[in-house]
């Protein structure tokens, strides 16, 4: 499993943290996120808007962001083109103080991912990865009436019919059938 650090999701918040409680950012993001995973293949830039607001510990982010990953169907295993969005609320975390340096306390429950470097950068390329994971649905369907594959000879049919004879019922289960 792969994880690419190399793009623009990096965020600089050293004047915002220098700033009051409740001070906001926004801004566009667009950004090629094609490499964020070996497991995932994603088809367009990551899109949308982003809030980044002073908390009285941190940094809440706020994001709305849209991109598209080629999943595949469950039903007639065909690749196809499924547009996520992701609404992402997170609080990162400052691994130093802003106006000392001095390096701060780790709490038991932030993540590495959720914590602002020494630098004053936040970085949500694990947080965009973790949601574009949780965006996707468990039983991807190219289209909701996907005929799928036949189970006997595995034509696709939503291009084809194949000659194949019904299922017959199972003798052990005729009895069921007489209950309908």
């Amino acid at each position: 499993m792969g994880f690419a650090r190399d793009f623009g999701l990096r965020i600089n918040v050293a004047q915002l943290l220098k700033g009051p409680t409740g001070a906001v950012r926004r801004m566009d993001l667009y950004e090629d996120i094609t490499r964020i995973d070996d497991e995932l293949s994603i088809q367009s830039p990551l899109a949308g808007s982003l809030t980044v607001i002073r908390t009285a510990d941190g940094v809440l982010v706020t994001a709305s962001l849209d991109a598209t990953t080629e999943l595949e169907c469950c039903r007639c295993v065909t690749p196809f083109a499924a547009p996520v969005r992701l609404e992402i609320e997170e609080e990162f975390h400052p691994s130093v103080d802003i106006h000392t340096g001095a390096r701060l306390p780790v709490l038991d429950t932030e993540e590495a991912a959720t914590t602002i470097d020494e630098q004053h950068f936040l970085d949500l390329a694990e947080v965009v990865r973790q949601a574009i994971f949780l965006a996707q649905p468990m039983h991807p369907l190219c289209r909701g009436d996907c005929a799928g594959l036949c189970s006997q000879c595995g034509k696709d049919l939503n291009t084809e019919r194949c000659q194949c004879v019904a299922d017959s019922v199972d003798t052990r289960l005729e009895v069921l059938k007489q209950l309908l």
